[in-house]
């Protein structure tokens, strides 16, 4: 039985310090502030919020997009995961289509928008190909609500995806040995046992893309959004601290209600006593259309993120199309450029480092420690409420809480306001896989005199190599595409490549924006496989 031992003591009670400094104390300072005009307490701002008509638009435009591109998503997800598990495609084809709608979680978000506008713009790859025909109404709804959809694909087909591996396939062959149609048999064996994990892949989609900054900040236009309406009253040329405040409260709800749907949506999962390998029986029409529709789906991401790997290597998009590595060399030599990359890179490492000792240290409080419930649940908690709460949220407490501070500016407040943001993921895999090891180990190694931090050494830390290294990575990779927090906290000094594409929109600069995405996506890709593979190894089941 693990005991109560001082160490972990001292983790539970550093890591409950850390979350109140750098979590409640901004939380609670930003509500404060949205409750305070003019040097008085009250509800004025919320009052006068949610009277004005741009406010409630901002609001309503959100709503509208941010659902309808997750229910976009939730379907085509489901229909990727469906043709991966239960086609008879080859393997290779499942892996292609896995990998190309997974690739733009490797990228910031504002990138998308900047894409998007050089694929399906007047001078557009996509259009040029089409013969001058534009498609696509890049600015506003349209635009935005692609964006949204690539942006929480990836998302949404791995939850759906991780589930579906857990489904008994014997159940398809029983629903059609008892006659049933196969309308009927697709809606009994693959819908309903994902109904509850459908339900968080919508609810994920639409959280994710109501709190998102980077896609309307590049393509939005007039079509105005929550995220842009909270940033222009923080950065906009009048500055109305109190009211934004008061929005980023306001934010929070559609979070808050999110987490608690999910969990309400638990109820629904299935679970399976024992899992049957089954040979997936081929169906002519079942997989051609999935091999066809899912391709489409591939072909049609790739070709939005295509101009990414044009534009950097012509003379003169789209005037001279010839091929020259001038452009980039030029762009990749700027002393700027890669000041800030290096910027970007010492971000995320450390980010990772600490946020890494930072969640398992947690996670070996709740899952190798005797600690009563109350501590356990507490750490619980936090991964729940940093859960719900939006970057732009957290970033906008943080611009409240230490302006002024020696914080201010700098790369430390830039990697704190990381390790919270992205803590709830990093602490549920160290949980998970800690929960998993033999539980007597602590105790049969403090039978033989070895003290905690020798038996987190020599046992708990060699047992948990792969674990840890998923966490490092999955810190690295988001603290490389972040924006959302972060761009309320960096200083002239201290800009990383996503706050310097924000900048760089303003001066049309796109070969330096598309130059920088693709230093993004080369160091997350070579990150994810280097470390994927390396903790593969050290995976219990590989």
């Amino acid at each position: 039985m693990p005991e109560k031992s001082i160490e972990l003591k001292a983790v539970f009670w550093a890591v409950l310090l850390i979350f109140g400094a750098f979590l409640a104390y901004p939380i609670a300072l930003l509500l404060g502030c949205s409750l305070m005009e003019q040097g008085a307490p009250g509800l004025d701002n919320y009052i006068r919020i949610l009277g004005s008509p741009a406010v409630l638009t901002s609001f309503g435009h959100s709503f509208t997009v941010s659902a309808t591109a997750a229910l976009i998503t939730t379907v085509l997800a489901f229909f990727l995961a469906y043709t991966v598990h239960h086609t008879a495609l080859p393997r290779a084809l499942k892996k292609t289509v896995g990998a190309v709608t997974v690739a733009p979680m490797y990228l910031p978000t504002i990138t998308y928008g900047f894409v998007i506008i050089y694929a399906f713009g007047k001078e557009g790859l996509i259009t040029h190909l089409l013969g001058g025909t534009q498609i696509l109404d890049i600015y506003g709804f349209r635009g935005m609500l692609l964006g949204y959809v690539i942006y929480t694909l990836p998302i949404a087909y791995l939850l759906i995806n991780n589930t579906f591996k857990y489904v008994d396939k014997n159940f398809a062959t029983v629903s059609r040995i008892m006659g049933d149609t196969p309308v009927r048999t697709f809606f009994g064996t693959a819908v309903r046992p994902l109904v509850g994990t459908l339900g968080a892949a919508f609810i994920q989609s639409f959280t994710l893309s109501f709190t998102d900054f980077g896609i309307p900040a590049s393509i939005g236009g007039q079509y105005d959004v929550v995220a842009l309406h909270l940033y222009n009253e923080m950065l906009g040329a009048i500055p109305n601290f109190s009211g934004g405040a008061a929005i980023a409260i306001l934010m929070l709800l559609p979070s808050i209600a999110s987490i608690i749907l999910i969990n309400r949506l638990e109820r629904y999962n299935f679970r399976y006593s024992k899992i049957s390998k089954q040979e997936i029986r081929k169906s002519p029409l079942r997989d051609t259309v999935c091999a066809g529709g899912s391709l489409a789906l591939a072909i049609g991401i790739a070709a939005v993120f295509a101009i990414m790997f044009i534009v950097p290597f012509v003379r003169h998009w789209p005037y001279d199309t010839t091929f020259t590595f001038d452009t980039f060399t030029t762009q990749l030599s700027a002393r700027n450029l890669l000041g800030t990359y290096g910027n970007t890179l010492l971000v995320a490492f450390f980010s990772a480092l600490v946020g890494t000792i930072v969640s398992f240290g947690a996670a070996l409080v709740t899952a190798r420690s005797g600690m009563g419930s109350k501590a356990k649940g507490a750490l619980n908690g936090l991964a729940v409420v940093t859960n719900t709460i939006p970057g732009m949220v957290l970033g906008i407490a943080y611009l409240f809480s230490f302006s002024g501070s020696s914080l201010q500016n700098t790369f430390a407040i830039i990697i704190i306001c990381n390790i919270i943001h992205f803590f709830t993921t990093p602490y549920l895999m160290g949980k998970n896989s800690l929960e998993k090891l033999n539980r007597s180990w602590e105790s049969t190694a403090s039978l033989m005199g070895d003290s905690w931090f020798t038996t987190l050494r020599r046992v708990i830390i060699p047992n948990s190599v792969g674990t840890l290294l998923e966490i490092f990575s999955y810190y690295f990779i988001n603290s490389m595409i972040t924006i959302s927090a972060i761009i309320f906290l960096v200083g002239a000094r201290t800009g990383v490549l996503t706050t310097k594409i924000k900048e760089l929109q303003h001066f049309a600069q796109f070969d330096a924006i598309f130059v920088m995405s693709l230093l993004i996506l080369a160091t997350n890709i070579i990150v994810r496989v280097v470390l994927g593979r390396t903790a593969a190894k050290y995976m219990p089941h590989a």
